[in-house]
């Protein structure tokens, strides 16, 4: 099998392009076969080099490889007319001489005396041109588009998702295959690359499917193999129609830029519009290329629901080797222009702050926001955290944060000892292990929230700590 995806560089790569990649990604490597990457920058108002250079970026962010070099549709343009061309010589196209403006004409007139389909309108007005007339004219040098001389009949195919499929001809207007200025449309471009490619499967979204007779049509007329099709549902918002930019739908790369993992994301994007045929949702790698298969493509279409997206990478971000979690950090903060080689944590502290970090953690930007209190000094306190936990009474406060400085100076620092001797001091002063905890927790973070204190206080280490304490004594005692 050899697949291809081929996107149009005049924008930023966005989900439902992903998705199609993955898909075919998937099974090439399932059958052992190819996939190939073809940029279709024939619209050189609208190709910018940026936006290839996002394309590859993005796909290679998300694992998804492509065999060969890749392949840029404008280098074929010479072959794109030959076969236009050769079209025309056999008597499956015509030249049109037609301007748009009268055809305009035409149409609207066709329609306002209610002769109904307007499909063979084109071919009625380039029948009125004789072939030496037509000919004489091109020879001339005036310029004309070549239509492609639509057959009689039906044309149809087995698509690989819906299954048998058919559209009636008559329905299809005798299509343009080369405009007047010698460049291709997109449907004969898309023939020529394809078999040029030894393409065998096409699959691609829904809305190519009207595309599917025409370019069906033009395989058989210039002998080539037509290749299988299979066309993916669309993927849609959470009020079921079409995903765009109301539904929050951006371009690949600004997942990565939220903290998105990229295991996640391909797991994610797998599973919109396809089942696996169990209820596992993580899958690995390895495991969506053995069990995927276009025949648990589902027909409808599948909604993006972002919430299930921050869950899944929160699970990756969780399974993740404590090292690997780490550097995955130390990379988030590097891009928020954060140097963690210069924080004051040792190596096995930063891992630990991770590890304690990620069960709280969707994204790796969340994780870098809440790492500042441990990496960095902290500047403030949450006001009703400090509210609730010290200023119900200041002088409670002060004195149990006193006496947990003083048994922080003197407890060994391991996680038992520590918890047996704040337990201890909570039991000596009558009062719950909350009490002593909850002071402390916003002492040492500045916030009513953080992983288990005595991860908090391994983290910080002893000097840290005691530091944190004591400043937080000092601002109870002369703040407001």
């Amino acid at each position: 099998m050899r697949l291809r995806f081929a996107p149009s560089p005049t924008g930023y790569p966005h989900v439902g392009g992903a998705r199609t990649a993955l898909f075919n990604w998937l099974l090439a490597r399932r059958s052992g076969g190819a996939f190939l990457l073809r940029v279709e920058d024939t619209d050189r108002n609208r190709s910018r080099p940026e936006h290839v250079d996002a394309i590859l970026s993005g796909l290679s962010w998300l694992g998804i490889g492509w065999d060969e070099e890749p392949v840029f549709q404008a280098d074929g343009l010479d072959r794109h007319r030959r076969d236009a061309l050769r079209l025309l010589e056999t008597g499956r196209a015509y030249r049109d001489f037609t301007t748009q403006a009268e055809f305009a004409k035409a149409r609207d007139a066709a329609v306002e005396a209610g002769t109904g389909t307007v499909a063979r309108l084109s071919r009625e007005m380039a029948a009125r041109v004789p072939p030496d007339e037509s000919r004489r004219r091109a020879e001339a040098g005036e310029p004309f588009a070549v239509r492609f001389l639509v057959p009689d009949g039906t044309t149809e195919w087995h698509d690989l998702v819906h299954g048998p499929t058919r559209f009636q001809n008559a329905q299809i207007d005798d299509f343009v295959i080369l405009r007047s200025d010698g460049t291709p449309t997109y449907n004969l471009a898309v023939v020529s690359d394809d078999a040029a490619m030894a393409i065998t499967h096409v699959v691609r979204g829904d809305d190519h499917i009207s595309n599917t007779p025409k370019q069906i049509l033009l395989y058989e007329a210039l002998g080539e193999t037509v290749p299988a099709f299979g066309h993916l549902p669309m993927i849609l918002g959470p009020d079921g129609k079409r995903l765009s930019k109301r539904h929050g739908a951006q371009a690949v790369d600004a997942y990565e830029d939220e903290g998105i993992l990229p295991e996640a994301m391909a797991n994610f994007l797998a599973l919109l519009g396809w089942s696996p045929g169990s209820d596992e949702e993580l899958l690995s790698r390895e495991e969506m290329v053995a069990q995927f298969s276009l025949e648990r493509v589902l027909k409808k279409g599948a909604v993006f629901d972002r919430e299930k997206l921050w869950w899944m990478n929160g699970q990756y971000i969780a399974r993740m080797d404590p090292g690997e979690r780490a550097a995955a950090l130390r990379d988030r903060l590097a891009r928020d222009g954060v140097d963690s080689d210069r924080v004051a944590l040792s190596r096995e502290a930063f891992e630990r702050m991770a590890t304690a970090l990620a069960p709280r953690s969707r994204t790796l930007t969340e994780m870098a926001a809440m790492s500042r209190p441990y990496i960095g000094p902290v500047r403030e306190y949450d006001p009703k955290a400090a509210r609730k936990a010290w200023y119900r009474d200041r002088g409670a406060a002060v004195a149990t944060l006193s006496a947990v400085r003083d048994v922080l100076a003197a407890t060994p620092w391991d996680a038992d000892a520590l918890e047996a001797a704040l337990r201890t001091l909570a039991a000596e002063r009558g009062i719950g292990a909350g009490k002593v905890f909850q002071p402390l927790r916003v002492a040492l973070t500045g916030l009513s929230a953080s992983p288990g204190i005595f991860d908090v206080l391994l983290i910080l280490g002893r000097a840290r700590s005691l530091r944190r304490v004591e400043r937080a004594v000092d601002y109870i005692k002369t703040s407001g």
